[in-house]
């Protein structure tokens, strides 16, 4: 499937893009997770194909959690990782083989109602947990089946991550296990010879670093304070976004 971004989008797209892009880069580093939860619905506004932007949000996550992690490796929680993984991995490759056999659209659609759900939880700081280890492990098989589809599961997975481990270990112990699954999913993309677009991925680098930089920035402020009212104007964003998406691709 080979596309070349440059003549895809017009020049107002592009722009789109790359300041979406800086806010992935931001969120990712700031929080831990959600740069392809807060990311891919801004995305898919611009254009309605996943496949298109999955690889572009797989390699920089590689990448700059890979450069997070250099120095402060200490900080991964190794016996959750191997925990959890067990659980995910097997939901993981169901929901690679969903990506490539559901129709876009319902890929789509999934995409902004699962956002939709996280915007609401965020918006009532109502936090996704359980006193169960049952419960705990349908959120890691459900959460690993969504990342196999979208890449949007790592709210669902950090939430049980989150009782495993101290809130300074937390960061870096989501960024092995982001690393791992995306792995899988850079695999199964050369497998189903989807174009991974590194050229534009490359283009977007530096645009993505700003965000980056700025969201380690808010990490360390985050840690020291209580960061309910930042998820809960997150939350909101996420409820606009995800309903103007699924009018446009249900009424449309």
């Amino acid at each position: 499937m080979q596309m070349d971004f440059l003549t895809l989008f017009s020049s107002g797209q592009l722009i789109a893009i790359t300041l979406i892009f800086i806010w992935t880069g931001f969120v990712r580093s700031g929080i831990g997770f959600g740069g392809a939860a807060l990311g891919l619905p801004l995305l898919l506004l611009v254009d309605d194909k996943p496949l298109i932007f999955l690889p572009i949000i797989g390699t920089h996550l590689l990448f700059f959690t890979s450069i997070t992690l250099a120095s402060r490796i200490k900080n991964v929680n190794w016996s959750v990782v191997s925990s959890v993984m067990f659980v995910i991995i097997i939901p993981k490759i169901a929901g690679l083989i969903g990506l490539f056999s559901f129709p876009s659209i319902w890929v789509v659609i999934a995409v902004f109602c699962i956002t939709l759900f996280y915007g609401i939880t965020w918006v009532l700081d109502y936090k996704i947990k359980s006193n169960s280890k049952v419960v705990d492990t349908l959120l890691l098989i459900l959460g690993g089946y969504v990342s196999g589809t979208s890449l949007i599961g790592a709210p669902l997975i950090a939430a049980v991550v989150a009782k495993k481990v101290s809130r300074i270990q937390l960061r870096e112990t989501l960024f092995v296990l982001w690393i791992i699954l995306v792995t899988f999913k850079m695999g199964a993309f050369v497998v189903y010879d989807v174009e991974l677009q590194w050229q534009f991925s490359l283009i977007l680098l530096p645009f993505v670093a700003i965000g980056h930089v700025i969201g380690l920035k808010a990490h360390d402020y985050l840690l020291q304070t209580e960061s309910t009212t930042f998820h809960r104007y997150l939350g909101l964003s996420l409820i606009v976004v995800s309903s103007a998406g699924l009018i446009k691709y249900i009424f449309e």
